[in-house]
C-alpha cells in the first residue's frame, strides 16, 4: 500500500497534479487557480479559460446539461454565468474572474459528460478576455484548494 501511494505521488508530481495523502482524491492541477465555489481558471496573458473542478463534478455526479452564456456577455468574479445540471442536482457556475466571453465550449451542448470525464481539458466551459488580471490574487493555488476541499469534505 505504501509503495503504491509513493508511486502515485511520484507520477502525480510528474503530471503536475497534487495528491493529498489523506482521504481527498480529486485531481487538482498545479498550474491553475481555484475559487471556493469549485471553479478553476487558467490564465494565459489577457485570456482565461475556466470550468468546474474535478472535485465539483465528482460531487455533482453525471452531468446531463450545461447552460452556456452568450458570446460577448460580461462575467463578474464571484457571480453566476451559467449552470450545470446533473442527475443529482443543478448548480450555478460562478465566474472565478471578470471579463468578456469570447468562446464557449460548444461540445458541451452535445456531450455535457465531458465535464465529468475531462473537467480540465475537453470539459472547459468558457474563455474570456480578462478585465482585471489582478483578480486572480483572490483565488486559491492548488495546495490551498486541496486543503479547502479536504476541510469541506470533513464537515459532511
Amino acid at each position: 500500500m505504501a509503495t503504491s501511494l509513493l508511486w502515485a505521488s511520484r507520477v502525480a508530481s510528474r503530471l503536475r497534479i497534487s495528491v493529498a495523502q489523506r482521504g481527498f482524491s480529486s485531481v487538482v492541477l498545479k498550474d491553475l487557480k481555484y475559487a471556493d465555489s469549485h471553479e478553476w481558471v487558467k490564465i494565459d496573458g489577457n485570456k482565461a479559460t475556466f470550468g468546474i473542478t474535478d472535485h465539483a463534478q465528482d460531487h455533482l455526479g453525471d452531468v446531463v446539461y450545461v447552460e452556456l452564456p452568450d458570446l460577448g456577455r460580461s462575467v463578474t468574479q464571484g457571480e453566476s454565468f451559467g449552470a450545470v445540471e446533473s442527475v443529482k442536482a443543478t448548480s450555478d457556475i460562478n465566474s472565478p474572474v471578470s471579463g468578456t466571453v469570447v468562446e464557449v465550449n460548444e461540445k458541451l451542448t452535445e456531450s455535457p459528460g465531458l465535464v465529468n470525464t475531462s473537467p480540465y481539458e475537453e470539459g472547459w466551459i468558457i474563455k474570456v478576455d480578462l478585465s482585471d488580471a489582478g483578480e486572480a490574487k483572490n483565488l486559491m493555488d492548488s495546495d490551498k484548494y486541496s486543503k479547502f476541499c479536504e476541510e469541506e469534505d470533513a464537515k459532511h
